[in-house]
């Protein structure tokens, strides 16, 4: 198997084909093999798994998952790693590469066309600038048992975020609407070529097989969180007002007494639960 990972045999390798670094597509391969083991070994992958891997860059995660998973379809944005995925990846027979934008791919589609009975699971090493609609794209698919990623440490960290805390946000409810995240390991930017300039870290999102609240419209629930969130430094009263002109001030308040809350509370001190309510308050008010 091809040490994609070693400098010694990846800048070679690069240079052979011709291969630079696209900062516009966010490009920074691994140089430290342990991270792949880590990401493949921690994500749960078996004979009994059917993988998705988002950018494979030249191989290095890939390898690791075809060594464990039944099958792997791996999509692949930029044409020009066609010929060094041949050398690095080509010898798996259980390996399927597709070649186009993850995001305008019918993802549920794909997995069922690619992995049938197989128990589906997402793996990436996502480019920072492109983390968020891809991970929402993986999450809103509903089709998978988890999504394993590796992504800039902060946005990790505001994944797995708590009520009430500073990195707690929108997009935090997003992801643990749809999914149960937990941190595994940072992965130092000296694991990489070329460096960035953040710590990055692996995180899993075990996906809900059933939601433990009811919700009675998901699209006025993240209205209501985005609502919420938009106004951070003033009252959810106030945030509510703004999001929702058509309940006014006075609507506002009157839904969050009906939830049982205070009038100069603030978004981001609620949980999902808590927003269910309001969100389903509002859609009672609005289909009377």
């Amino acid at each position: 198997m091809v040490e994609v990972c070693n400098t010694q045999v990846m800048k070679p390798l690069l240079e052979k084909y011709g291969f630079h670094f696209s900062k516009a597509k966010g490009q920074n391969f691994l140089t430290a093999s342990w991270v792949p083991e880590q990401i493949a070994e921690q994500s749960g992958m078996d004979q009994t798994v059917g993988v998705l891997e988002i950018g494979p860059g030249i191989g290095p995660l890939t390898q690791q998952l075809c060594l464990r998973a039944k099958k792997v379809c791996a999509v692949e944005l930029d044409n020009r790693l066609e010929p060094i995925l041949k050398e690095t990846v080509g010898s798996f027979e259980n390996l399927n590469i597709l070649w186009g934008d993850i995001l305008k791919q019918d993802i549920p589609k794909l997995v069922y066309e690619q992995f049938g009975a197989l128990r589906p699971m997402a793996c990436a090493n996502l480019p920072y600038y492109i983390t968020s609609p891809i991970l929402s794209a993986l999450l809103e698919a509903k089709c998978f048992e988890a999504v394993t990623v590796m992504v800039q440490k902060e946005v990790a960290v505001r994944i797995a975020a708590k009520p009430g805390t500073a990195d707690y946000s929108a997009f935090t409810i997003f992801c643990q609407y749809y999914a149960e995240p937990e941190l595994l390991f940072d992965v130092p930017a000296h694991c990489f070529m070329p460096q960035p300039k953040v710590t990055s870290a692996v995180i899993t999102l075990r996906t809900r097989k059933e939601l433990p609240w009811d919700v009675l419209s998901e699209d006025l629930f993240f209205r209501t969180v985005r609502a919420s969130f938009a106004m951070r430094r003033k009252t959810l009263q106030n945030g509510l007002a703004a999001g929702f002109p058509e309940l006014g001030k006075e609507g506002a308040k009157a839904i969050l007494s009906e939830c049982g809350l205070p009038e100069n509370v603030r978004g981001e001190t609620l949980s999902i639960p808590q927003f269910a309510a309001i969100s389903n308050a509002i859609y009672r008010r609005k289909n009377p």
